[in-house]
C-alpha cells in the first residue's frame, strides 16, 4: 500500500524530479527541521547545505531537541521558494509560484563538524572560510553535525509555474519575486572582505 507521504495526491502534475530538487537545495538558504519530542510536535528553521546526497545541518550540542534527533528520532525537513505572485480578477484564483520540498528521514551525526561548518559556509558566503581564521577545538566541541541523507522514495518535490490559468478581460499576470543582497552595513574594520562585497555585486550580463 502506498503511504500518502509518498506521492502527492493534490495535483500531482506538479511533483518535480531529483534535478530540481537539487537546485532548489542549493539555492535555498534556510529550511525548516520537524520531528516529535515527548509526544509533542517541533520543528525549528535551520540553515543548511546540500553535500551530493546528504543535507548537512549543525547547532549547539546544548541543544536538546538536537540531540534527540541525533539518536535516530524520524525526521522531516521542508524548503520552500516563492517565485512569484499570481493575480488574478478574482480572489479565488490568485496564487503563488514556488518550489518546494520535504525530505523525510533519520539524521545521522557526522564526526567531523569542520567540513560540515565549511560546506554550510561556503554556501551562505561563498570564498568566507578561506578569509576566517581557523575553527577552534572548542568551537567543534561545542557543535553537533548532523546530515540528513536524500533517499529515493522519501521525499517530495514540487513547483507551481505560470499565470492564473483563467481567461479574463481584466488585468492578470505575475509579479517575480526574487533575493538580492543589500550593501554591507560595517560594524568595526575599515573595508569588507572580498567575499562579503560579492555578494551585493548584480550578476553579471
Amino acid at each position: 500500500m502506498t503511504s500518502p507521504l509518498d506521492a502527492l495526491t493534490r495535483k500531482p502534475a506538479r511533483a518535480t524530479d531529483r534535478a530540481a530538487l537539487d537546485e532548489l537545495l542549493d539555492q535555498a538558504k534556510v529550511g525548516t527541521l520537524s520531528t516529535v519530542v515527548d509526544g509533542l510536535p517541533w520543528s525549528v528553521p535551520m540553515l543548511f547545505a546540500r553535500d551530493g546526497d546528504d543535507i548537512l545541518l549543525h547547532g549547539s550540542t546544548g541543544a536538546g531537541a538536537l540531540r534527540h534527533v541525533a539518536t535516530g528520532a524520524p525526521v522531516a525537513f521542508t524548503v520552500f521558494v516563492m517565485d512569484g505572485l499570481v493575480i488574478a480578477d478574482t480572489l479565488f484564483d490568485h496564487s503563488a509560484n514556488y518550489r518546494s520540498a520535504v525530505v523525510r528521514g533519520v539524521l545521522e551525526p557526522v564526526d567531523d563538524a569542520k567540513s560540515v561548518l565549511e560546506v554550510l559556509s561556503d554556501k551562505l558566503i561563498p570564498g568566507r572560510v578561506a578569509e576566517v581564521r581557523k575553527t577552534t577545538r572548542k568551537e567543534l566541541a561545542a557543535t553537533v553535525a548532523l546530515r540528513l541523507p536524500i533517499v529515493d522514495g522519501q521525499w517530495i518535490a514540487k513547483a507551481r509555474t505560470g499565470g492564473p490559468g483563467v481567461e479574463s478581460a481584466d488585468w492578470t499576470g505575475v509579479v517575480p519575486m526574487r533575493t538580492v543582497y543589500d550593501a554591507p552595513i560595517t560594524y568595526s574594520g575599515a573595508t569588507p572582505p572580498d567575499s562579503v562585497l560579492a555578494l551585493a555585486e548584480p550578476p553579471a550580463g
